[in-house]
């Protein structure tokens, strides 16, 4: 071969290897489970590849439920039963059931969470915590009062909880109003200003999780304000930032009939999904946001039209994704496991609980979706991830779901609890990689 057809080859080599497609990284599998879903995944619907299993049923009324690190699942209760708030269950089998049940605990409530191996649980009234103790299936029952201090309410009275792991707790005080009007859900009533309730409400406190027997007021930092009601709240902590998904007002068509159709009535105002550094303000009462618009306008309790901004709401939080109306989002999880497959890896799961004021319309929500993030920023619009738990008719009322989800926690394998609180059944959701 002489020079010429040399170079020539070996240009055509040259050209080939750089031609060739790169090789994309293959995606990180998913941890393979020995659990079998139930063959009708207790009733709900889940994307291929998941499965679910009734772990428990006929609880009462399961709200917010945590994991300790054996894999026993601690559920609360949000009214008690039989005087008892808290439930512990162990899977002593691995069948993916709970075999084993014993409660303890007055403390009823929406409030729940696992840190320096203590239990805490909030009543609407106070924090508690429990020391865990070795591989027993109950803490130390004796408890010991980490917050007390918070005015009894009619509505918005859970105290949702979570921590940084830096040494914080972070409470949720809801407002006990819709839109702080001077006469309580009246037609036509204008909202007080400035708002008195945004001095003890309508915002999540911080505290040292490490300290017994603080004041509400005393001993907290208001961390954000302008917050109507949260009931889902999570740490993330991929980028350390409180995150929190908030309840919406109610009943504009109902109170200014004038200004807002039954159908905007429906939609509006949208569920926010806020990322909340300290300092944040969600705008209630003065504000309310419109997902359509994508912006915030001014209430109609305070001279708003449906589309007037003014400097009350120019400065406040925007959401980071909005949600429809009145869907009554109740528990958010940040996942870090590795069951699912790598795009789940980081995500967000929020539980909602169902609207109840979409009239004359069907009623609407009642399922967990999943929001896409990477590296701390969400990537992708959310999808629904669990759904039929209202059965196979649609609904007027929410008394009529057969299930309204409430709760989220991961098992030590990644596999995801949900709970519902109108029988008290908690599924297992599980990813086999087979369908369903």
């Amino acid at each position: 071969m002489n020079i010429l057809n040399t170079l020539t080859l070996l240009a055509g080599l040259f050209i080939i290897a750089c031609s060739s497609p790169k090789k994309e990284t293959p995606e990180e599998p998913a941890m393979k489970t020995s659990l079998i879903a139930d063959t009708d995944n207790g009733g709900i619907t889940l994307p291929d590849g998941f499965g679910a299993i009734v772990a428990a049923d006929t609880l009462g009324r399961a709200g917010h439920m945590v994991t300790k690190p054996n894999g026993d699942l601690i559920v609360q209760l949000r009214d008690a039963k039989n005087g008892i708030g808290i439930l512990a269950m162990r899977d002593s089998d691995e069948d993916g059931k709970f075999e084993m049940k014993e409660t303890f605990s007055g403390v009823a409530g929406t409030g729940l969470g696992i840190y320096n191996d203590y239990l805490y649980a909030s009543s609407d009234t106070s924090v508690h915590r429990f020391r865990l103790t070795n591989n027993s299936l109950l803490p130390d029952t004796t408890g010991e009062l980490i917050i007390s201090g918070y005015p009894k309410q009619s509505q918005h009275d859970t105290k949702s909880l979570t921590f940084d792991g830096q040494g914080h707790i972070y409470v949720n005080i809801g407002a006990p109003s819709n839109a702080c009007m001077e006469k309580v859900r009246t037609p036509g009533s204008p909202g007080m200003d400035p708002c008195p309730l945004l001095e003890h409400h309508a915002g999540i406190w911080q505290y040292n999780a490490n300290t017994p027997n603080q004041d509400a007021y005393a001993d907290g930092n208001r961390y954000a304000t302008g917050l109507r009601n949260v009931v889902a709240l999570d740490w993330n902590s991929a980028d350390n930032t409180l995150y929190a998904v908030q309840h919406g007002r109610d009943q504009l068509n109902q109170f200014f009939p004038d200004m807002y159709t039954t159908e905007q009535s429906a939609e509006l105002p949208s569920e926010e999904f806020f990322r909340l550094p300290e300092g944040s303000n969600g705008g209630w009462p003065y504000c309310y946001y419109d997902g359509q618009k994508e912006k915030k306008v001014l209430m109609p309790e305070y001279g708003g039209d449906g589309e007037m901004v003014t400097e009350k709401c120019e400065d406040k939080t925007l959401p980071i994704m909005s949600f429809p109306g009145h869907v009554a989002p109740n528990d958010l999880l940040f996942y870090t496991g590795d069951m699912f497959p790598e795009k789940y890896r980081g995500g967000a799961f929020i539980a909602f609980h169902g609207s109840w004021n979409r009239g004359p319309h069907d009623q609407y929500g009642f399922f967990v979706v999943f929001v896409p993030f990477t590296n701390g920023n969400i990537s992708g619009d959310y999808e629904i991830f669990a759904s039929g738990f209202v059965g196979p008719e649609p609904v007027k009322s929410p008394g009529d779901a057969l299930y309204r989800p409430c709760g989220l926690a991961m098992a030590p394998d990644g596999s995801l609890y949900i709970s519902e609180d109108q029988k008290g059944r908690i599924w297992r959701v599980i990813y086999n990689g087979t369908g369903t």
